[in-house]
């Protein structure tokens, strides 16, 4: 990897929901990190603007356009920016952004970008309106 491709063309869009840092146990052999553990974090990362937004829980429902652009390495600093970008009756759409510092390399790298939608549900886990206020208490159930 040449320098350039550590100066992004462009800054993260979204605000910063999520920041970790790649594990050796997250990594296959050759040392570069796989890709559902990114997805994982790109889905913790989404469901913090979502929550917010939603008042409430929220569930993943669908992952679309994903789009891998450079390997995470053990020791990379992992950032995930999100941001909600349409709210339907039930659901929210989130576009999350994942972009590393790495030891030795000036500046940041996108690595990963993609689009999670999430419905808002209620206390029995069934979908409700995204503008209803549901109660503190009522968003997880004592049996849960």
């Amino acid at each position: 990897m040449n320098h350039n491709d550590s100066i992004p063309e462009t800054l993260p869009v979204g605000e910063a929901a999520l920041s970790t840092i790649a594990m050796p146990g997250d990594a296959n052999p050759a040392g570069d990190i796989f890709g559902g553990w990114l997805l994982s974090q790109m889905d913790l990362a989404g469901s913090i603007p979502a929550t917010e937004r939603a008042q409430g829980r929220v569930a993943t429902i669908a992952i679309e356009a994903i789009k891998f652009h450079r390997a995470v390495l053990v020791g990379d600093r992992v950032r995930c920016y999100a941001e909600v970008t349409r709210v339907g009756r039930t659901s929210l759409t989130v576009r999350i952004e994942t972009w590393v510092s790495r030891l030795g390399v000036p500046g940041m790298m996108k690595v990963t970008e993609g689009v999670f939608t999430y419905v808002a549900i209620d206390g029995n886990r069934r979908p409700r309106p995204v503008d209803a206020q549901v109660p503190i208490d009522a968003q997880v159930p004592v049996d849960a």
